[in-house]
């Protein structure tokens, strides 16, 4: 199984408690994120938890020796964005997120803030605060 994170993953593994070791012992475990979950790693860390630039940059290199280099958005990721946003309800930003799943050829995505069980095509949302099983492994 492969899995995709969406960046409130990430943001939980910076910080300290049961969803912070949940986000930890998935991504130790590998997965795949885009550079799009990397912007906005670093806005809401820079934002929202007033982190300083050097911080942020550590996390960010921190993230690419344990899930690899992130993968790059495209035009293409951006159009099948734009096709799952009008045919699914999706917001711009969440269809980038499912569209670079799918092209990364997960099948699991792991977030908090899309339904929990939805599937596109052979990729499925999995909350993994909401549900202890076998997820990531």
């Amino acid at each position: 199984m492969s899995a995709f994170f969406d960046t409130n993953i990430i943001i939980y593994a910076q910080q300290t408690g049961r969803k912070a070791q949940i986000a930890q012992a998935l991504m130790a475990g590998g997965g795949v994120i885009s550079v799009q979950v990397l912007n906005e790693t670093a806005n809401v860390l820079l934002r929202k938890f007033g982190r300083n630039w050097a911080e942020v940059e550590q996390v960010l290199a921190d993230i690419d020796d344990v899930l690899g280099p992130a993968l790059p958005l495209t035009g293409q990721t951006h159009r099948a964005a734009m096709g799952l946003a009008r045919d699914h309800g999706l917001s711009v930003y969440d269809a980038l997120i499912v569209a670079a799943a799918l092209e990364a050829g997960c099948d699991q995505l792991l977030s908090e803030d899309l339904q929990h069980g939805r599937r596109f095509g052979t990729l499925v949302v999995q909350n993994p605060f909401a549900v202890q099983n076998d997820i990531g492994a």
